[in-house]
């Protein structure tokens, strides 16, 4: 197994460190879309789960911009992270690898939340809260689009 197997759970993991959520938004979408992973992701095969990813990566955005917003480095945040990093890892890895995708998404989230708060909070100073975070949003929303996308395959026995 080589590294470049694992490159998709390394950049949800990315993904992940600026905006929690955002990976298993993404996953939801792609389900919804008809396209499976490679690794096993049972959770967003049951639509309790599929929807509430999809309500709480929409939430995640809107709260993100509220001025009482924590920190993505408080124990909430990174504990959000590592969860969503770990399955979305495991998800885009390759079948049998599930746990050394997660552990390449988490060992990416948590280092670069801390990197990407630094970078928010330069961007917030200069531009503001709403205006660094949308930038934040759209950049987050289409590198996780882009990589499940990649990442992923159709169904080739979908009607």
């Amino acid at each position: 197994m080589n590294f470049r197997n694992l490159l998709p759970s390394f950049l949800i993991g990315a993904v992940a460190s600026a905006r929690a959520m955002t990976p298993m938004a993404t996953l939801a979408t792609a389900r919804l879309a008809d396209r499976h992973t490679s690794g096993k992701l049972v959770l967003l095969d049951r639509p309790l789960f599929k929807y509430g990813a999809l309500a709480m990566g929409a939430g995640e955005l809107f709260g993100d911009k509220l001025k009482s917003a924590p920190d993505r480095t408080v124990l909430p945040g990174l504990v959000a992270r590592v969860m969503s990093a770990g399955i979305a890892g495991a998800a885009l890895a390759p079948r049998g690898r599930e746990p050394a995708g997660a552990v390449a998404a988490v060992a990416t989230a948590v280092p670069l939340a801390y990197l990407t708060l630094a970078g928010r909070k330069q961007a917030m100073a200069k531009i503001g809260q709403t205006r660094s975070g949308l930038i934040e949003d759209a950049l987050v929303i289409a590198a996780g689009a882009a990589i499940v996308a990649l990442a992923t395959r159709r169904d080739q026995f979908a009607g």
